[in-house]
This record gives C-alpha cells, structure tokens and sequence, in this order.
C-alpha cells in the first residue's frame, strides 16, 4: 500500500515539537510513537512505515529536549514531555482519515513511561511499551536530565504497588489491550520494572508479554531492532484486524474527562 510522508509542527506551551506523519490513503487507527531519552523520532522511521502499511496513520514526534530542542535537555520536566505527547496524540486525531476511538501509543523507555500517564488522560485502545521507565511521582517538576540517577536506580529494582507510582496507575485503570518488550540483557531498566508494570494491567482486554532474547536498552544491533519490529507488527496486525474481524468495526473505548 503506497504511503504519504509529510513533516509537521505542532503547538505546545508556546514552542513547536516536530513530527513526521507517516499515512496511507485511506485509513482507519492511528498511531503514535514516542521515543525514549536521549533518543528522537528517527528511530522509529521504519515502524511507522511498517505500521501505515498495515492501514494506520502514524506519527512519530521529537520531544522537547531533543533533536531541535536539544539545548533544554537540561530544563525540560516530566510535565513538559507528558504535554508533548498530549499535543501530539491531539494532533494526531484530529487527522481526518483517524478515527479518534481507535488510536495506539507506542512509547520506548520513557516515552513507554510518558505514553503509560497519557492513557490516563486521552482514550488509548492499543499501548504498546517497550522497556518502560519507571520514576518516582516526586519531584515531577524537576528537570528530567537532573533527577538523582543512584536513588532512580535502586527505585527500579523495588516492588511497586499501582497505588504508590501516577504511571502504575494509569495502567492499572486502562481497559485496552498491551505489549509489553522487555530486553533480556537491559542494564536501564531492570526485570523488577517490567514485573511492575505488567502487573499492573489489571482490567485490560489482553496482555502481551514478550522477550527479547540478547537484546539490550538501546536496542543497539540491527537484529535487536529488526527482533523488535517484528513483535510490534505482529502485534498490531493481530490487534486491528482481529478487532475489524469481531465486530465489523474499531471497538471504542470510552472518553477520558477533560
């Protein structure tokens, strides 16, 4: 299926992130892809392809502190970069070929954490985390860059109830279906986050759980990538035709209050 690829700003706080929206002619779901730290929407160039080739309008964004905003890595909060993605997803389905009941987020490291609050916050049908971060609720108006690396390390290797942890919460309300990608070999984010966040989903349609096998954070080898493209395709096509095939139709899931 031929795809349209266009390069878009959009609006926040003032200031404009970028975006490349990646579309075939005629579509349906939508998805955005959010990258981690340090990280930035290239990354996710040949995903959105692969997934606008299954019938998806995709959009992939740079945070704030990133790429063309790389001189606020050291000012941007967690707020900031959670606003990002609000006004992306926004963004996203106010595309006139989206239905706004049929949208996936699909975030890595602390965009996996970032898309977790915003299913919270707008109506997800699909998440998608690969190695999601995890960081305490304190603080959340402190730079990120400037968090205390020693205390977020030995906070991830703890037990996290869904009461105690905004992101855990999240999950623990959404009614959707989930991927979870843990790396086998990642140092970032440790085993005890993934069992967190997995346990969490406590009211969801469907969880997925997988592994890559040798795989690190970064996802730092072209296998490494290609394993984890495979799963999420997978994953989405399983997801979109499966839903088309029961019902007729994207199930919809119910608005979030403003």
């Amino acid at each position: 299926m031929p795809t349209l690829t266009r390069t878009i700003e959009i609006p926040v706080a003032g200031q404009h992130i970028d975006g490349t929206l990646v579309a075939p002619p005629q579509v349906i779901p939508g998805v955005l892809l959010v990258h981690g730290w340090d990280g930035s929407r290239d990354q996710y160039n040949a995903r959105a392809h692969e997934l606008a080739a299954l019938g998806c309008v995709c959009l992939a964004i740079d945070l704030r502190g990133h790429a063309r905003h790389q001189s606020q890595r050291l000012a941007v909060t967690r707020e900031d970069n959670l606003q990002d993605v609000l006004a992306a997803y926004d963004a996203l389905a106010a595309h006139p070929s989206v239905d706004e009941h049929s949208i996936a987020i699909v975030g890595s490291s602390y965009g996996g954490y970032l898309a977790a609050l915003a299913s919270a916050l707008r109506p997800i049908r699909w998440l998608a985390l690969r190695a999601p971060a995890i960081y305490r609720d304190e603080n959340w108006d402190v730079p990120k860059g400037k968090l205390d690396r020693e205390d977020l390390n030995a906070y991830r290797r703890t037990a996290i109830r869904p009461e105690d942890n905004r992101a855990l919460q999240a999950c623990a309300d959404f009614n959707g279906d989930v991927l979870v990608v843990e790396s086998e070999i990642d140092k970032t984010v440790p085993h005890e986050v993934i069992e967190n966040y997995v346990h969490a989903f406590r009211h969801v349609r469907s969880v997925t759980y997988r592994v890559l096998a040798d795989a690190d954070h970064a996802l730092s080898t072209d296998e490494m990538r290609h394993a984890y493209g495979i799963q999420l395709v997978s994953w989405m096509t399983e997801m979109v035709l499966g839903a088309k095939a029961a019902t007729g139709k994207i199930r919809p899931v119910p608005r979030v209050p403003a």
